[in-house]
């Protein structure tokens, strides 16, 4: 609640003082404020890197941090603000079939490697008969995850189904007779994980990296960092070809900020061709 009053109190500021946000109406030479939804970590922390870089183009970056991957899409289809990253293209277009958002995705950004975490086994190798396997309840990433453990070889998935659009029923070959959960909000997965719940884990880097776990050293396996999941900076469709989205992403494009994500995570966080 205090996250909703305090980005309808930023947006109402927003709009008092430089006449509405991208989206009220206003074309985008009237308003040099964008007001951006994102992920605490890394999406935040990147947006602040880029900050000063827009501030020298005449655009006043506003951030509001989110820490769930519903909320972020509600405020920009209610006008909350302007534009949001934390999302994949694959899991924008399921939450365009679900609820009907005509959003569209200004650029890709960066990967987030998955992780598969175990407190239990060192190895993928060591995971046991029947292995139970906690993952995200998004059917967006489910065919992410699933095309993940078949490229460690651990399950084999039906030649005829796309990858991205894949199911645990989808598995046509399973030697270790691995058990798949995915009955958990993405959010809660590392708290799982620290429980020492389930055999392995399969976290997104945002997560694990705001918990303070390291990608590249916790985790027993990673996603390759050539993965098509890349996050966008997704928009209202009628905002396009907004000026100050275009400025955004050039920015967030430049080798500053590329440099910034490598130096910054060590390559758990990998710039967007």
């Amino acid at each position: 609640m205090k996250k909703l009053l305090a980005g309808t109190l930023l947006t109402a500021l927003t709009l008092a003082g430089c006449g509405g946000g991208a989206g009220s109406g206003d074309s985008a030479e009237e308003s040099s404020t964008l007001t951006i939804g994102a992920s605490n970590v890394p999406h935040a922390e990147i947006l602040e890197q880029a900050k000063p870089l827009l501030e020298e183009q005449g655009v006043t970056l506003e951030i509001e941090p989110y820490q769930d991957y519903i909320l972020p899409n509600q405020d920009l289809e209610s006008g909350e603000i302007d534009a949001n990253y934390f999302q994949h293209i694959p899991y924008l277009e399921d939450q365009k079939k679900e609820f009907g958002y005509d959003f569209v995705s200004a650029g890709g950004i960066h990967i987030e490697p998955i992780g598969i975490y175990s407190k239990k086994y060192a190895s993928l190798d060591e995971l046991p008969e029947g292995a139970t396997i906690l993952m995200s309840n998004s059917v967006a990433d489910h065919g992410r995850i699933l095309s993940m453990l078949e490229a460690e070889g651990l399950i084999k998935l039906d030649e005829a189904v796309e990858k991205t659009a894949a199911e645990v029923s989808d598995v046509v070959e399973n030697p270790k007779n691995l058990e798949f959960d995915a009955n958990y909000e993405a959010a809660l997965l590392v708290q799982m994980y620290e429980s020492g719940e389930g055999d392995a884990v399969l976290i997104n880097s945002n997560y694990a990296i705001d918990a303070g776990l390291n990608p590249l050293e916790d985790s027993i396996a990673l996603e390759s960092s050539d993965s098509p999941y890349a996050n966008i900076i997704a928009v209202r469709a009628e905002d396009e070809g907004n000026e100050n989205v275009a400025k955004l992403v050039e920015v967030l494009k430049s080798q500053e900020i590329k440099d910034f994500m490598l130096e910054e995570w060590g390559g758990a966080i990998v710039p967007a061709e």
